[in-house]
């Protein structure tokens, strides 16, 4: 079964979202924690983990080098044995970070690699991993088919290489509707990661056909009433 992972940073959702048994862990990044409006990144993410004590949690580097990846890798997986460390598999200049994957990844830190876009570039993470401790590859599928590219055939791919790794899960990042959870279940990934609106559209599935057109004519026929239209 593909599990759930939260994407979000606010404190009183996470309590919220922590509470759901649908929902199996956390995904957080930079963009994510300035948005909830963290000042002291250290500070925040212990916040985070007091809530979220069991339920694996990741927590992104924003080290852009070698020695500032490893320093703050180093610092942020000793907060908790539920933390994964989010490396990104490049740095800003583009340079791929197999070095410090492969060094973290020895010394039993257990990482989310992010950023990912395609088979390639999973196919580089897997050379430098072991297969033993545990690696998520998060692959970016919403922001890739924002730019007119099919993830689907890069996942296809990743999940065929992952399957010689049973320490290394692939995750579906970066969702856009609710119908990416079926998508990403169908195609094997092991983890989805989902933003909380999202989520709770994912707990109504079920519906008929016939229920959704009666509910979207009420809907309809609500807002002509509230607007007093007239013809």
């Amino acid at each position: 079964m593909i599990k759930i992972f939260c994407d979000i940073a606010e404190l009183n959702k996470i309590k919220k979202f922590n509470k759901k048994k649908i929902v199996k862990g956390f995904t957080t990044n930079p963009t994510l924690m300035r948005r909830a409006g963290a000042k002291d990144y250290k500070s925040y993410s212990k916040k985070i983990l007091k809530i979220c004590k069991k339920k694996p949690v990741s927590l992104e580097v924003f080290g852009d080098n070698y020695l500032e990846m490893k320093k703050q890798a180093l610092k942020i997986n000793n907060w908790g044995k539920n933390i994964y460390v989010k490396i990104p598999i490049v740095n800003s200049k583009g340079m791929f970070m197999g070095k410090i994957i492969k060094e973290l990844n020895k010394k039993k830190v257990k990482l989310n690699i992010t950023a990912v876009y395609n088979y390639e570039q999973t196919k580089k993470i897997l050379k430098v991993v072991d297969k033993k401790t545990k690696v998520i590859i998060s692959i970016f599928a919403g922001r890739a088919a924002d730019v007119g590219k099919d993830p689907v055939p890069e996942f296809k791919k990743s999940i065929s290489m992952a399957k010689k790794f049973k320490n290394v899960q692939i995750l579906w990042a970066s969702v856009r509707e609710p119908y990416n959870y079926l998508q990403a279940k169908q195609l094997g990934c092991h983890i989805i990661t989902i933003p909380p609106s999202i989520i709770e559209k994912i707990e109504k599935f079920g519906k008929s056909f016939n229920s959704l057109t009666t509910e979207t004519v009420k809907n309809f026929l609500i807002d002509s009433k509230k607007s007093k239209f007239k013809i």
